[in-house]
This record gives structure tokens, sequence and C-alpha cells, in this order.
């Protein structure tokens, strides 16, 4: 039976079990509001996940190796996934416990009222903040050490080519791999976020600038930011990286500070017109006419009367922002023009792990290598979002 027959016969069942846990739900309970005003869409996606958790539950206990004593490399790492996801969600549970009864009272009232999600967010970033902060402390190697042995599986096992001394392996090069994602912590988050509040500054500052005296200065800025808005962001950062790295050579400058710069202009000019939209909302309320007429100047209209007010929606552009950032940061170095060796980026150690997959026939835990980088931006990037979406639905009073 073909794949397509499966899936259309899976899709049939789980249909059919959304259709059938409503009405079950119905009769056991009395018909209560939830089950009654259920509609199918929601019935089909508990359906759905459930389906999804058989079927999980399933791969999960599927044997660890194949014959032959090989490891089945997707089963290892799935097994990996959850484990992880496990210990993540309970250290989150223990997290916002923990919060909710040391600390001061502001504090614990933040923590009462936290989503887990939320929890799992702020922990995530806690991990990364220290492990970046301390990533000297904490490697085991430094950051560019070649070690004795190269091309080592993570794993740590001896009988599938890993090593106890480097449970995540080395690189082409012999490079520890664990090493080298603990100094990515510190260059490619720091640098992202560093870029971030740059391109903040930058447009939010021109976005109010030109909401509240509007004319001339208004037209030239906002053409401007359509013109730069017109290039594919990926496509424009990677002509101006080249052309910087020229520059660097010929001056001497480090290429990340350029990096830096052309990153967080581009990126100013999505927070240009958000921040632009929202001035343009606030300067014609009644409180910034009465500071006008108060005599209060340029900055203070602007950082002291409309920033606070436009607080929630720059948070979350904020949050997509350093997503966006730190993604393309990534993609530079997977591209060859962003951090450059010998310093450990994530981007970087993807496009040299990736390497790994063409000897996941004979290793399969081989394939798992360009993975590991990979998994460090996806956990962040859901940290992140976890963690503006609920500071979000507080600053703009929404009630879930």
């Amino acid at each position: 039976m073909s794949v397509w027959i499966w899936a259309l016969a899976a899709l049939v069942v789980i249909s059919i079990g959304g259709y059938g846990m409503r009405a079950i739900g119905q009769l056991t309970t009395g018909n209560t509001p939830f089950f009654r005003d259920m509609p199918y869409g929601v019935a089909f996606g508990y359906a759905l996940a459930f389906a999804c958790i058989m079927l999980g539950g399933w791969y999960y206990l599927q044997p660890a190796e194949l014959e032959g004593g090989a490891p089945n490399a997707g089963v290892v790492f799935f097994r990996w996934a959850v484990h992880g996801f496990v210990i993540f969600s309970v250290a989150a549970y223990l997290f916002r416990l923990f919060g909710r009864y040391i600390g001061t009272e502001a504090t614990r009232k933040l923590f009462r009222t936290m989503p887990l999600t939320a929890s799992f967010g702020i922990l995530v970033i806690l991990i990364y903040a220290i492990v970046s902060i301390f990533a000297g402390w904490i490697a085991p190697y430094g950051e560019g050490e070649i070690l004795g042995a190269a091309n080592v599986i993570p794993g740590g096992d001896p009988a599938t080519g890993g090593n106890p001394d480097y449970p995540l392996g080395t690189d082409q090069i012999g490079r520890d791999i664990l090493s080298r994602l603990i100094y990515g912590a510190k260059n490619t988050v720091g640098i992202a976020f560093a870029t971030t509040c740059l391109a903040f500054f930058i447009g939010a500052s021109l976005g109010f600038l030109a909401a509240t005296l509007g004319g001339w200065l208004d037209q030239l800025l906002s053409r401007s930011v359509d013109a730069l808005m017109a290039i594919p962001a990926l496509i424009f950062a990677l002509l101006l990286m080249t052309i910087a790295t020229v520059w660097a050579n010929e001056f001497g400058i480090n290429r990340t500070y350029f990096m830096v710069l052309i990153i967080a202009v581009i990126d100013s000019t999505r927070v240009y017109r958000l921040a632009r939209a929202v001035g343009q909302n606030i300067v014609v309320m009644d409180y910034i006419e009465a500071a006008k007429l108060r005599g209060e100047g340029l900055s203070y209209l602007i950082f002291r009367e409309m920033l606070p007010n436009a607080y929630a929606p720059l948070l979350a552009e904020f949050g997509l922002r350093f997503c966006f950032v730190f993604l393309t940061i990534a993609a530079l170095s997977f591209l060859g023009v962003g951090i450059q060796p010998p310093l450990a980026d994530w981007g970087t150690m993807v496009k040299d792990l990736s390497q790994f997959i063409n000897y996941a026939a004979f290793a399969p835990l081989a394939a798992t290598a360009p993975l590991l980088a990979a998994g460090a931006i996806a956990l962040l990037t859901v940290a992140v979002n976890f963690l503006v979406d609920w500071m979000l639905q507080k600053s703009s009073g929404l009630k879930e």
C-alpha cells in the first residue's frame, strides 16, 4: 500500500475520531457547553493531536539499534528530543513554582500569573545568557582549540565512532563541538541582541520623528525606507557584506562591525514603518497637544510621551526582529560572509558539520551533528516568542 493511501486512511480515521470524540463527550457529560459548543475543527484538532501522540509513542518505543548493532539515528535523535522536551517542561514548571514563593511581592505575583510557556521562555533565555557570559569557564576546551581527534561521531560511544572525552563529537579539523556550541551562544546571541537594539534605536527614533514633524522629512524618510524594503533583505545583506569584506581587509577593521551595522540598518526599516504608524495614532492625542502647549521639546514628546504608549507593539516587534536578526546572522555565516573563524557561530557550524550527513549510511549518529547547532537556534527562537507573546498580552491588557 502506498504512502498516499495510508495518509488518506489516517485522515479518514482521524476525521471520524474527531466527530466521535465530540459526540461521546456530549453524551457522557450531559451535553455541557464545552462539548455542545465545540466546532468540528476543534474536535478534529484534538483527534489529530491524540493521533500524533500515539504515533510519537510508537516511534519512541522502536528499537534504538538496527540489525547488525548499528544505532537507529532517527529513533535515537527522537528520544533525545523527547527527553529534552520533558526535562525543559519539568524545569519550567519548577522554575515557575520556585518564583511563586521566592522573591519580592511583585515578582511572586508575576510568577503566579505566568503561563508555563512564558516560564519556559524565561528559563531558556536565562540558560543561554549564563552560558554566553560564562562560556570561558563552562566550555571544556578552547573556542578554536584543535584536539587530537577529528570527525568524532556524537554520542561518546567508541563502538560507533564516538569518544567519551567529546560527548558531542569533533568537527573536521578536530575542534570539540560542545565547546563550539557554548562559545557560539556568546557570539551569535550577543551580536544578534546588540544588532536588534541598534535597529530599534534607529528605526523607532526616525519613525517617531517622522510622525511628529511630518512634512518633507516624513516624505524623505518614508520614500527612502520604501526603496530599501523593495530589495530582499538577505540578498541585500549578502551584497553589502561582500562589499564590506573588501573594505574590512583594506582598512583592517573587523568584518563583524560591518555586519552589525548593515543588518541593523536593513531591519530598522521594518521598525520605522511600525513606529511611524503607531506614532501617527498617538501624536493626535490630547496629552500630546497638552505637552506641546506646555512648551515641551521634541525629545520629551518622543521619549516621554510617545514611546511609553507604543510599548506593546514595539515589544512584540522586538521579539520578532531579534529572531529574524538571529536567523539572518546564522544565514550569512552559513553563506560564508558572517562571523568568521576561528570564532564559533551556529550558522557556520551547520555548514561545517553538514558533511557528516554523507556518512549517515555508515554511522547513523553522524547525521545528528549538524542538527545540534540548528536545534540551538530553533530552541532560542521558540523561547523568545513565548516570552514576547506573554509580555504582549500583559501590556495590552488582553485576558485569556
